[in-house]
């Protein structure tokens, strides 16, 4: 009769087994659109065996029954590294490839007015002005294209810094989503650690929630992580610790008085009042080969760049400079590319209506004002008398302020070239320049006293383009169209000290477009002109945006089957699920019938005894 009742026991357990596992079956299909839910298996085992008789074969023992051993996570370890690898990876590209879209749209190449019709238009301009540089007509029509192309060139260039600034937006909230992600991650540690340790019981949600944050991440910085044996997740995010089990380390942000611009770094590793910083990220060296071509936060920093470039952030550069530096910031390099042209041209044209030359000797001029005969001091100058000699690129005006009256106009300093001064309708000195620099005027206006005839003279000196202050510099930020030019275009020079027509001048500035003496970059070996310069600089952003796009398409197509293979493994499949629950089912009417049958054999020994 004990092993009667027994038996009965042994059916409860298939009972219990198979409603249980029903459960489980029901949770899944009802978590089955959850995001980051994780499908979990039944694991029977069996309760217990007795031995109760030895045989010539073998022993023999009686089962009492099945139970639940575990339900489980269905995870691949393998599959989630690397889909979390990848997914850095593909994030990386995929902002890399946004952000040459971006200069493609500002440059409106595929579609729309591009920028390459502003400058067929000043050429156009100045084909018309070869034929006839007195026409009225041709003087206004130079006058309002160089307006336009001027004003079309500063539109872009805004464009890209406002993109800089959208990606330093993005960068912001990307760290302050790291640091919520880190925080929860330490709680859900703990938590999971508090629940487990017993072996009874196993976090499924919390361990879910975990594994969905570690996803996000992954995509964010480039990340390494470790399970403990107490449920503990450990995390290094860029080679740096960021959660272990007593901490999770923050990242702030160091924002650039002049720029703006952000940049994340490790709070327990900087000194901040000593503005020592240890930034986060290192973009100095990122490559396919190194695997630091991981996470989005690093691609917004490369793309963004650490301010925004004009032509000095290129031009000074070697080949090997140019590689190591600004050629990996897609907007940076764009940017100095696009003012170098810009600049290459305005300060060509200029050159050519204002031209300038070097002093022939070294002279020591007396400064003083126009009112007088040379004696007294420039406004706002020391009067101490000291004596400085203007190197080349040295602002004229800063060495004024800085030297006193007494200066040494040396064989390197440019000044006005008389010799082949060309005038506007006004016959005034210096002759108009077309485009200016809001910081200053082209020329400084001297007088001077003759060391040998004792005669007054003037004297217009160059201001060189001061590559510290960008208002002194022919840059895109701070150019215009000459006012004086804008209010009566006959200002620009276009006769000659006899009274002729500068026809040959007008030849020299239509020739411009097609004088091969410019190169895109340092890298560049191949000289090209004008209206080549740019075609190879949009050539540049296409092919940079190809190869991105291929990398990311290449890289998604990647993330997509491995979340296909992981999702076979951790996906909650409804025809699976609904096959499991058949099974249990008839598992659960298999055990109900069993007790049935033991029910009436023992109610036939009972009734029989």
């Amino acid at each position: 009769m004990a092993n009667g009742f027994g038996s009965l026991y042994v059916g409860a357990s298939g009972l219990r087994g198979a409603q249980n596992a029903l459960n489980v079956v029901a949770n899944n299909l009802s978590n089955i659109d959850t995001t980051g839910y994780v499908r979990q298996q039944v694991i029977f085992e069996d309760v217990q065996y007795n031995y109760f008789a030895s045989a010539a074969v073998s022993d023999q023992y009686t089962g009492l029954g099945v139970d639940i051993g575990d339900v489980i996570h269905a995870r691949d370890r393998f599959l989630d590294l690397s889909y979390r690898t990848e997914s850095g990876r593909y994030a990386f590209y995929n902002n890399q490839y946004e952000a040459t879209s971006e200069i493609e749209t500002l440059l409106q190449e595929t579609g729309g007015i591009s920028f390459a019709e502003s400058v067929n238009d000043l050429y156009s301009a100045f084909a018309e002005f070869q034929k006839d540089p007195s026409d009225t007509v041709n003087l206004n029509l130079v006058s309002q294209k160089a307006s336009l192309f001027v004003a079309r060139s500063q539109n872009v260039y805004q464009g890209m810094k406002d993109y800089q600034t959208n990606i330093n937006t993005k960068i912001t909230k990307d760290v302050k989503r790291i640091n919520e992600i880190g925080k929860d991650i330490y709680e859900l540690n703990h938590e999971i650690q508090r629940i487990e340790p017993g072996g009874v019981e196993t976090a499924m949600t919390l361990r879910d929630q975990r594994d969905a944050l570690l996803d996000e991440l992954s995509s964010l910085a480039k990340i390494e992580y470790k399970e403990l044996y107490d449920g503990i997740v450990k995390i290094k995010l860029e080679g740096t610790d960021f959660v272990n089990e007593s901490q999770c380390y923050q990242m702030g942000l160091r924002k650039d008085p002049l720029t703006g611009f952000v940049d994340p770094y490790w709070k327990q590793l900087s000194d901040t009042k000593a503005e020592d910083y240890y930034y986060a990220f290192k973009t100095d060296n990122v490559s396919a080969i190194s695997n630091t071509d991981i996470g989005e936060i690093k691609s917004l920093l490369l793309a963004r760049g650490d301010r925004v470039a004009n032509y000095n952030d290129i031009d000074p550069l070697t080949a090997e400079q140019y590689d190591k530096g600004i050629s990996n910031s897609v907007m940076m390099n764009t940017q100095a590319e696009f003012d170098s042209m810009i600049h290459s041209l305005a300060t060509a044209i200029n050159d050519l209506l204002s031209p300038i030359t070097k002093a022939s000797n070294v002279s020591v001029f007396k400064l003083g004002s126009s009112e007088n005969t040379g004696t007294d001091d420039l406004p706002g100058t020391d009067p101490s008398g000291k004596e400085v000699v203007i190197m080349p690129g040295e602002s004229y005006i800063q060495a004024v302020n800085q030297a006193g009256d007494e200066v040494y106009i040396t064989g390197n300093t440019r000044i006005l070239d008389y010799d082949n001064v060309i005038y506007g309708s006004d016959g005034e000195l210096p002759p108009h320049e077309l485009f200016s620099r809001t910081g200053c005027d082209r020329y400084t206006e001297l007088y001077y006293t003759d060391k040998d005839t004792g005669d007054t003279k003037r004297i217009f000196v160059y201001n060189e383009e001061d590559t510290s202050d960008t208002a002194m510099m022919y840059t895109i930020g701070s150019m215009t169209v000459n006012k004086d030019v804008v209010e009566d275009s006959s200002y620009i020079p276009h006769i000659m000290e006899n009274g002729n027509i500068a026809y040959s001048m007008a030849d020299d500035i239509y020739n411009l477009w097609e004088e091969r003496s410019f190169t895109l970059n340092p890298r560049d070996t191949t000289p090209c002109s004008y209206s080549e310069f740019y075609a190879k600089m949009v050539g540049q952003v296409a092919t940079s945006g190809s190869i991105f796009k291929t990398t990311s398409d290449s890289l998604k197509g990647t993330v997509d089957s491995v979340e296909s293979n992981r999702q076979a493994v951790i996906g909650v499949s409804s025809d699976e699920e609904l096959t499991n629950m058949i099974k249990f089912q008839n598992a659960y009417n298999a055990a109900s019938r069993y007790i049935n049958t033991v029910s009436a054999m023992i109610d036939t020994l009972l009734n029989s005894l």
